[in-house]
């Protein structure tokens, strides 16, 4: 079994809705992925439910409406917006936070449960582990 079919039998379908979010953002313009499944991309992976992203701020509108249409569910938050299947256990996190929006200049194409997608530098991925840590502590 490959790494994409391993998650989807454990997320319910995590695989195949991560490949219909790369589609959406595809056609968005530029974005990346940061979080866990970033860091997976440099080091020994780690299992993780998480798919946290950065778009470019102005087409968020866009990418919430086709996640809606493709059966997403999308809840707005202060520093977030978060997308998720219904029975699905990928959670989609794109952060809202201005401190990220250079990432998307800074990627490498990486594949990540059986899609080629954009993943932030490892100064980046590690910058922003930072900044996520010091956001739970205050």
């Amino acid at each position: 079994m490959t790494a994409s079919e391993i998650f989807e039998s454990v997320t319910g379908s995590g695989s195949s809705d991560f490949a219909t979010l790369v589609n959406i953002l595809n056609r968005r313009g530029s974005w990346c992925l940061i979080g866990g499944l970033a860091v997976n991309c440099y080091v020994e992976p780690v299992y993780t439910l998480d798919a946290d992203l950065v778009v470019i701020e102005s087409g968020l509108e866009a990418i919430k409406g086709e996640l809606i249409d493709a059966g997403f569910s999308v809840e707005a938050f202060p520093h977030s917006l978060n997308a998720k299947m219904a029975k699905s256990d990928l959670r989609i996190q794109f952060t809202l936070d201005p401190r990220y929006q250079d990432f998307v200049d800074d990627t490498t194409s990486r594949e990540v449960l059986g899609q080629q997608v954009p993943v932030a530098s490892l100064p980046n991925v590690v910058r922003g582990k930072v900044w996520a840590a010091g956001n739970e502590k205050g």
